[in-house]
C-alpha cells in the first residue's frame, strides 16, 4: 500500500515540546519507526503548519485513488490543533473517505484527558478511525489500522 503520513501544526517541534505530553521523539524518529515496522509498504511523510497545504496533500491522495483505483491509498494524519476546529480539513477527509481512501486520525496524547476543547475532534468525526494516547505508537497503530481496514 501507498501511505501518506500527515502531521499538522507544531508537530515539527516534537522533541522540543513538553515531553510529559508529547514524548522526547522527533518526526524523523516517527518516520524511521514506521519504515522499519512496515518495510513492504511505501510512505511519504508530510508536515505543515498551514491548513491549506494539509488539504492539498489529502486531496492529492483522493485524486490518485479516484483516477487509479488499484492503488490502495491510506492516510494516517495527526492534524494537531486543527482537529478541534478545522471544518475545511474535515471536509477534505470526508471527501477522501467517500472516494475509498482509508483515513486514520492519530494523536500522541490522549485528547480526552486534556483540556476540554481538545476532547472534540471535528476531523476525527469523519475519519475511518481515530487512535489517541499511545505516544509514538499511535502512528504505527494507525498504519496497522489502515492495513486491516483495507482487508475488510
Amino acid at each position: 500500500m501507498n501511505f501518506r503520513i500527515i502531521n499538522g501544526p507544531n508537530l515539527n517541534m516534537l522533541g522540543c515540546r513538553d515531553a510529559n505530553i508529547y514524548g522526547s521523539f522527533s518526526l524523523d524518529d516517527v518516520a524511521s519507526k514506521i519504515k522499519a515496522s512496515f518495510p513492504d509498504h511505501t510512505f511519504s511523510f508530510h508536515q505543515s503548519n498551514s491548513e491549506g497545504r494539509i488539504i492539498d496533500i489529502i486531496q492529492q491522495a483522493t485524486l490518485n485513488k479516484h483516477h487509479y483505483p488499484e492503488e490502495a491509498e491510506g492516510i494516517v494524519i495527526n492534524p494537531g490543533a486543527y482537529a478541534h476546529y478545522s471544518y475545511a480539513i474535515a471536509d477534505a477527509i470526508a471527501d477522501a473517505v467517500k472516494n475509498g481512501v482509508i483515513v486514520v486520525e492519530v494523536h500522541i496524547s490522549n485528547i480526552h484527558g486534556r483540556e476540554e476543547f481538545r476532547s472534540r475532534s471535528v476531523t476525527g468525526g469523519v475519519a475511518s478511525a481515530v487512535i489517541c494516547g499511545a505516544g509514538m505508537a499511535s502512528y504505527t497503530l494507525g498504519v496497522r489500522c489502515v492495513i486491516e481496514l483495507n482487508h475488510t
